[in-house]
C-alpha cells in the first residue's frame, strides 16, 4: 500500500487518454508523453494527482446544487478513475454524501434524465436463457456484484431500472471505504419491470415499459442470474440491495447456504446499529440484555436488527425466547403484538403477547422503551411529544433516526437534543450538522453501512470466504464499536468520524476474516498477522506509473 505501482499500458495515444482505468491526464509525465504518443494531446505542464485534486474541489464547491456534484463526480470517474477515488478517499466526509447517502436517492428519481454513460450492467427480463452469455460482456473478472431489482429504493420506493444508482454507489463506496480494487466491483440491475406509473409514462425512461415479473417467472430469472453470476466468476460475493421485503426475506433464506451472499439492508443494517447500541451502553452503563428496543418499522431492516440483537443476546446467555422480548416492533398499524391476524411471516416472531397499541407514542407509554430505532422511511414520526416521552422514562434515552434520505429521517439532530434537554444519545441515517445546545456543542454521526460493509466485504474477498454467516456481522458490529474513542462518546458521537473510515474498515475485515478461518469457511491458509495480510489487499488510488 501506498506505493506506486509500474504497468505497461494496454493503449497509448488518444486511446489512453479515454480509457478511465488507464488515463493519469495531466500528470502524464514528460517521459510518459513522448513513449505513449502522448505529446501535444495534453497541455505541456505536469500536475501532480494531489494539484489535480485540488482543481476538482474547487469546481466542484462552485456548483449550486447536490445533484450537479453528483453529475459532476461521475463525469470523472468516467475519465479518470484513479482521480475519482482519490477524491472520495481524501475528502470523505464532503463527498460520500454526494455519491451516496442522501444525495443518490435523488440522483436515481433523476437517473434517466441525468444519464450519460452506462455503468455495471443491465440485465433485463429479455435476457432469460442467455444471462451467462451476456455476463461475459463484462471485461473484467468480478469478485464482487451488489445487486438490486429496483423496488425499494432507498425510501423511494419502485424506481426500476433507475436504481442503478444504488449499486454503482455502493461498489463506489467499498473501494472508497475499503480499498476493494474496482476492477473486482460489478453492479448489476436485474430489470424486471416496474409498477411505478410515472417511470412508464416517461419518454426518457431508461428500464424495461413493462409491468414487474411476479411469482416463478420472477423466480426463475433471480434463479439464473444468480446461477450464472457464479459460473462466470466462481466464488464472487453477492450483495442484495433495496430488494422489496416480499422477496429480500425469502432470496437471502434461498441462497444464503448456497452460495457466499448477503442482504446488506438486513444484515448490514443490522450490525451498524449494533455497533451503535454497544457505544451509546459504553455512556449509560448498562447491559444490552437491560435494553427494551421499540422500532418503528417492521420490515427487512427492522427484523434483521432484531435477529443481531437476538444472536447478541444468546451469546451473553439469554435464552431466545427472553431475547426476543427485548424487541418490539411499530409497523403502519401500530404495535405489533400477537393477537393481530394481519401479520406478515417475518413480524410473527416479534409478535409478543401484549395489549394493542395504536400509534408509536402509545407504544412507548405501554412499553417504556430505553431505545427507539427509526427504520420506517416515515419522515417526521419522531415527533416532540415522542421524544419528550422517551425523555420522561429515560435519563440517557437512544434515539436512532435511521432512515434516509434526509426527507425521510424521523427526527433532525436538533429535534432529538432539544426535545430531550441534550440527554438523547443520537444516530442518523442522513448527514446533520452539529448542534449547539446551552454551551454544549453535540456531534451527530450517521449509523451508515457504511461503516460496515464494506470492511465486512473486504473480509470476506481476502480470504476467498465460500459463505457470509450472522457471526461476521456479529464481528463487525464489535470492531466498529472499539474504535469508538472516549473523546468521541464526550461529543455525543456513536460511531467514528468518517475520515478514519479505511482503517475502520480495515480493522472490520480482519475481524471478518478471522471468524471466516475460524469458521473453516476460508478457501486459503490464515496468515501469521491478519491485520497486515488485510491491509495488503487494499486498493490505494495513486497513480502507476508507466513504462
Amino acid at each position: 500500500m501506498g506505493k506506486q505501482s509500474k504497468a505497461s499500458p494496454r493503449a497509448t495515444g488518444v486511446a489512453l487518454l479515454q480509457d478511465p482505468t488507464l488515463n493519469r491526464g495531466t500528470a502524464f509525465t514528460d517521459a510518459e508523453r513522448d513513449a505513449l504518443g502522448l505529446r501535444g494531446l495534453l497541455p505541456p505542464r505536469v500536475f501532480t494527482q494531489e494539484q489535480q485534486a485540488q482543481r476538482i474541489l474547487e469546481n466542484l464547491r462552485k456548483l449550486p446544487t447536490d445533484l450537479d456534484k453528483y453529475i459532476s463526480l461521475n463525469a470523472l470517474r468516467d475519465r479518470n478513475e484513479a482521480l475519482f477515488f482519490r477524491v472520495v478517499t481524501d475528502h470523505p466526509d464532503e463527498i460520500m454524501p454526494i455519491i451516496y447517502t442522501p444525495t443518490v436517492g435523488l440522483a436515481c428519481e433523476q437517473y434517466a434524465h441525468i444519464f450519460q454513460r452506462s455503468r455495471g450492467m443491465f440485465l433485463s427480463a429479455n435476457d432469460r436463457g442467455r444471462i451467462a452469455r451476456v455476463l461475459h460482456n463484462w471485461p473484467y473478472r468480478a469478485g464482487i456484484i451488489v445487486v438490486t431489482d429496483g423496488e425499494r429504493i432507498l425510501g423511494l420506493g419502485d424506481l426500476g431500472a433507475n436504481g442503478m444508482g444504488i449499486p454503482v454507489g455502493k461498489l463506489s463506496l467499498y473501494t472508497a471505504c475499503a480499498g476493494i480494487d474496482p476492477s473486482l466491483c460489478l453492479p448489476v440491475t436485474l430489470d424486471v419491470g416496474t409498477n411505478n406509473r410515472a417511470l412508464l409514462d416517461d419518454p426518457l425512461y431508461i428500464g424495461l415499459q413493462q409491468p414487474r415479473l411476479r411469482g416463478e417467472v420472477y423466480d426463475a430469472f433471480v434463479d439464473e442470474f444468480i446461477t450464472a453470476a457464479n459460473e462466470v466468476y466462481p466464488g464472487v460475493l453477492v450483495q442484495f440491495e433495496d430488494f422489496a421485503n416480499l422477496n429480500a426475506f425469502r432470496l437471502l433464506h434461498k441462497y444464503r447456504e448456497r452460495v457466499c451472499c448477503f442482504n446488506d439492508d438486513i444484515q448490514g443494517t443490522a450490525s451498524v446499529v449494533l455497533a451503535g447500541l454497544y457505544s451509546a451502553l459504553r455512556i449509560t452503563k448498562r447491559g444490552l440484555s437491560d435494553q427494551t428496543l421499540l422500532f418503528l418499522g417492521a420490515g427487512e431492516a427492522a427484523t434483521g436488527i432484531c435477529d443481531l440483537v437476538v444472536s447478541a443476546l444468546t451469546d451473553e446467555g439469554l435464552s431466545e425466547a427472553d431475547a426476543r422480548r427485548r424487541c418490539w416492533l411499530v409497523d403502519s398499524k401500530g404495535l405489533v403484538v400477537a393477537s393481530r391476524t394481519d401479520l406478515a411471516e417475518h413480524k410473527k416472531r416479534y409478535a409478543h403477547d401484549h395489549a394493542f397499541a395504536p400509534d408509536l407514542l402509545s407504544a412507548i407509554h405501554a412499553l417504556k422503551p430505553t431505545a427507539i430505532i427509526g427504520v420506517a422511511a416515515a419522515g417526521g414520526m419522531f415527533t416532540r411529544e415522542v421524544l419528550e416521552a422517551m425523555a420522561g422514562y429515560n435519563e440517557r434515552p437512544i434515539v436512532f433516526a435511521l432512515s434516509n434520505p434526509t426527507s425521510k429521517a424521523e427526527c433532525t439532530a436538533e429535534q432529538a437534543y432539544r426535545h430531550t434537554a441534550g440527554r438523547a444519545l443520537f444516530a442518523c441515517g442522513s448527514p446533520f450538522d452539529a448542534v449547539t445546545l446551552e454551551g454544549k456543542t453535540f456531534v451527530p454521526r450517521q449509523g451508515n453501512n457504511s461503516y460496515i460493509f464494506p470492511g465486512v466485504g473486504l473480509g470476506i474477498l481476502a480470504c476467498r470466504a465460500r459463505r457470509v454467516t450472522d457471526g461476521m456481522f456479529m464481528a463487525a458490529a464489535r470492531a466498529l464499536a472499539d474504535q469508538v474513542t472516549q473523546a468521541d462518546l464526550d461529543q455525543g458521537s456513536l460511531y467514528p468520524a468518517l475520515a478514519e473510515v479505511r482503517e475502520v474498515s480495515a480493522r472490520i475485515a480482519a475481524a471478518v476474516a478471522q471468524v471466516v478461518f475460524d469458521s473453516n469457511l476460508a478457501s486459503q491458509p490464515s496468515p501469521p498477522d491478519m491485520l497486515q495480510f488485510i491491509r495488503g489487499k487494499m486498493y490505494d488510488p495513486r497513480y502507476r506509473t508507466y513504462e
